[in-house]
């Protein structure tokens, strides 16, 4: 599912709108995430507080729309702005990338909860696309 230019000003514009709030985004997709898919839950077993709105959610929350967002800022790029990021998932931590995808789906979740005035049908087939190239490009380094 490529991005076409549409898309990545769809994408960018809504990020203008919504970057004041991608730390609270984060920490609530994947609290999200933990609850729904409790096997996502492994990844995090060092953790000694996995509720939502824990520190810890918030924090690692925060560290991954860091990273989302900075993809947004790459996003004519995905695969280079990527790849370090994608190697050490792969590589050091061992995550399922079929995990990508179902916090993508989570991120969307909370932002047309936080957003829905913004979450029109055109962002939500935008940000989609961006968010399953992200966790495509995320998966580059397990093939």
């Amino acid at each position: 599912m490529s991005l076409t230019t549409k898309d990545m000003s769809v994408v960018k514009a809504l990020w203008g709108k919504i970057s004041s709030k991608v730390d609270e985004i984060g920490a609530e997709a994947l609290g999200r995430m933990l609850v729904v898919y409790p096997q996502t839950k492994t990844y995090f077993s060092h953790w000694s507080d996995l509720s939502p709105g824990s520190a810890q959610v918030k924090k690692h929350g925060k560290t991954i729309m860091g990273a989302v967002s900075d993809a947004v800022s790459h996003i004519e790029d995905l695969p280079a702005a990527l790849s370090q990021l994608s190697e050490l998932h792969a590589s050091k931590l061992r995550v399922d990338p079929a995990n990508f995808k179902i916090l993508a789906h989570n991120i969307i979740v909370v932002t047309a909860m936080l957003f829905p005035a913004d979450f029109t049908p055109e962002v939500h087939v935008s940000l989609d696309k961006f968010l399953q190239n992200l966790a495509w490009c995320l998966a580059e380094r397990y093939r």
